[in-house]
């Protein structure tokens, strides 16, 4: 047993001076005035793996070294590939916090198990019951609506409405989509399932496809502008932010574009999540848990949710100005949970229905 604990002790320094050594290479945090990596582990630490890649995410940990004395170490890359690393790491695994964008990502986590269930009454006072896991797995911490856009100079086109006018064959020949392996898309037909059934998320897809004015392809970015140009495509679906990231940029296009929150008259619009887990062998669990609870103070929603134009969780604090010119909208409440849970049946669903 001994020889067992002192073998785990030595593979866990290892890891330590490993992930010292690449966050050092990849620029992450390191305001700790211990040199020892066993120490850095122990005390005054907290390790992050976000697939999130924003200046003002950077200004966020310096603040929070700042109010805590915590250094904070990160390592940045795709979600998929930072699950399948905690993954391999295994019970030695360094990270204690993982943050990545989209409730079907954090389910891919959930489902690789490597979050443990956490328990705050701050967070379950300060975040909304529909963008928290409901046993505590993963936490929200800024969210995006995905809305639906038209050409403003063609007109509003009609129906358009709801999602589920996307598969008026009025529409025939007018809609452009990203690809149906997209998160995105997967995470709204997971809600349509939700809220419609199987049966009728089906009919949607199959009903897409049917108006598609190209095969899907390019990003929200791309289809926002193909809608704007008005030649090939009359109306897409782009996520909020997005659209308020162009707007501040100077992009022209989006004064080309006509806005539509679906479903106002029942359920709301389809929103998603930017997330944070603590992980299952979380060397730093106090840290890690006090890190998630400041990302849901007033400040620190404004600096996270505004640094990719998305909107705070927290009720009362404001998003950009950008975000705000969007307008007001109703939000569908269903559980972010189920936007996971619905992802295989989603997949599927697509792949029945052709949606490339």
């Amino acid at each position: 047993m001994l020889l067992k604990v002192r073998k785990a002790m030595l593979h866990r320094t290892l890891m330590a001076t490993a992930l010292t050594t690449l966050l050092t290479a990849c620029g992450g945090g390191d305001t700790s005035s211990s040199d020892s990596p066993t120490a850095a582990m122990e005390a005054g630490v907290v390790n992050i793996y976000s697939s999130r890649h924003y200046d003002t995410d950077l200004a966020l940990y310096n603040d929070f070294t700042e109010q805590t004395g915590i250094r904070v170490n990160r390592i940045e890359a795709s979600a998929d590939a930072l699950i399948e690393r905690i993954s391999a790491e295994g019970e030695f695994s360094p990270a204690d916090i993982l943050i990545t964008v989209d409730a079907g990502r954090l389910w891919r986590a959930e489902e690789a198990g490597v979050l443990s269930a956490t328990r705050s009454a701050l967070l379950e006072d300060r975040i909304p019951a529909n963008l928290r896991h409901p046993e505590g797995l993963w936490f929200g911490v800024s969210k995006r609506a995905r809305v639906i856009i038209y050409n403003k100079e063609n007109g509003k086109p009609e129906p358009l409405e709801t999602y589920e006018d996307l598969a008026d064959p009025a529409h025939k020949g007018k809609i452009c989509m990203r690809s149906s392996s997209n998160i995105y898309n997967i995470s709204l037909l997971a809600s349509i399932i939700a809220n419609d059934g199987e049966d009728a998320a089906q009919a949607w897809a199959k009903g897409v496809v049917a108006n598609l004015a190209r095969p899907p392809q390019a990003n929200d970015t791309a289809n926002i502008e193909a809608v704007a140009a008005g030649g090939e495509c009359e109306i897409s679906i782009a996520n909020t932010y997005y659209i308020a990231r162009m707007k501040t940029a100077g992009n022209p296009a989006v004064d080309q574009i006509g806005i539509v929150f679906p479903n106002q008259n029942d359920r709301g619009t389809h929103v998603n999540i930017s997330g944070a887990g603590i992980t299952a062998q979380a060397p730093n669990r106090d840290n890690a848990l006090r890190f998630i609870e400041y990302l849901t103070e007033d400040s620190a929603q404004t600096y996270f949710a505004n640094g990719n134009n998305e909107y705070p969780v927290v009720d009362g604090v404001a998003p950009t100005a950008a975000v705000i010119e969007l307008g007001q909208f109703l939000e569908d409440d269903i559980n972010a949970s189920a936007l996971g849970e619905n992802q295989a049946m989603a997949v599927r669903i697509f792949d029945r229905a052709g949606w490339q």
